[in-house]
């Protein structure tokens, strides 16, 4: 079989702060008399979120963030990646920036350098927190956005607990997202039902969704996502650690992709779930049995489905194609 390191790849489902690797958030803790956060273990998304709002209060300084961009970078490169799309959301950081364009252009002007340094094409997913962002706040961040489309945003997310926080609340925002150009990309269909998928889709104009692993659970659904040409950022491990399937031999990748569906491969939070994005890959060919095709096929979907400029995506296409000529 051949090297799933040497395949193209696009990171399309990825939280930023999750990407950083144990031991820095370990050093970063020291550096801050922090208690080290429970890392992996717990059992509800409650925990999770807990865990990983910890995470966040270790970056503070401009050597805190440059290291973890030049890591982030690295890791992704060594993998086989040639395009990130990390959703970030700025309310984290509150307590150390004015306001949310001077977050946002900070963080920008750590990883832009980063990114070029490891040939990694960067752009970026701004998110809404579904729990904090009320009406008000979610349409100024629209707009905001949309202003940054020109430094590198290229998709409108909607992140954390989809419970009693339905798409139908941030009708507004997505329609100025659309209308000013980036991809529609909220969560969906992961701790809620298929219904959040099917809303995502019909009210939001979804281009691609979170997740949507539970698609199955509404008649037809499955195959409007087919025709739709709609791309599932699925993330298996996630999954399975925050108790969506029982197993891996119970999720449902296999069956989405069988049925037509575009289905990219993600590794969500590493942080908290462990596997890298190259990990997720070798997960794929080891417990769900894909064939080099199927893998090819994975991540073209992480590729057509992003933001990346289009002489990105053609150059990827076709180093894609390239792997899977060679013999294995």
């Amino acid at each position: 079989m051949r090297d799933l390191a040497a395949l193209p790849k696009g990171h399309l489902h990825l939280h930023l702060e999750a990407g950083m690797d144990p031991a820095l958030l370990a050093e970063l803790c020291g550096k801050y008399d922090m208690a080290v956060p429970e890392i992996r273990g717990y059992g509800s998304f409650a925990a999770f979120s807990e865990t990983y709002a910890a995470a966040t209060q270790a970056l503070r300084d401009r050597d805190d963030w440059e290291r973890f961009a030049d890591e982030l970078c690295a890791e992704h490169a060594r993998e086989g990646a040639v395009y990130m799309e990390p959703s970030f959301w700025a309310g984290n950081f509150a307590d150390r920036f004015d306001s949310d364009e001077s977050c946002w252009e900070y963080v920008m002007g750590v990883f832009r350098p980063a990114a070029a340094k490891h040939g990694i094409t960067l752009r970026w997913m701004f998110a809404l927190d579904r729990c904090q962002d009320d009406l008000a706040t979610s349409i100024r961040l629209a707009k905001l956005a949309v202003a940054l489309k020109d430094e590198g945003v290229v998709s409108f997310g909607l992140a954390n607990d989809e419970v009693g926080h339905p798409p139908q609340d941030f009708v507004d925002a997505f329609r100025i997202a659309k209308e000013g150009g980036l991809l529609c990309t909220p969560h969906a269909g992961e701790l809620e039902g298929p219904h959040f998928v099917k809303d995502s889709i019909d009210l939001l104009a979804a281009d691609r969704i979170q997740h949507g692993v539970r698609s199955f659970e509404m008649p037809g659904l499955v195959e409007e996502l087919a025709e739709r040409g709609t791309t599932l950022d699925v993330c298996p491990t996630s999954n399975i650690m925050l108790s969506i399937f029982p197993s891996l031999e119970e999720h449902p990748l296999g069956r989405l992709l069988d049925a037509g569906v575009r289905c990219s491969v993600n590794a969500d939070d590493p942080l908290l779930f462990g596997p890298g994005l190259l990990e997720e890959y070798q997960l794929c060919r080891e417990s769900f049995g894909f064939d080099d095709e199927r893998m090819a096929f994975i991540a073209r979907c992480s590729i057509t489905g992003g933001g990346a400029p289009d002489d990105v995506k053609a150059s990827a296409l076709a180093a894609i194609d390239a792997w899977l000529a060679t013999p294995a």
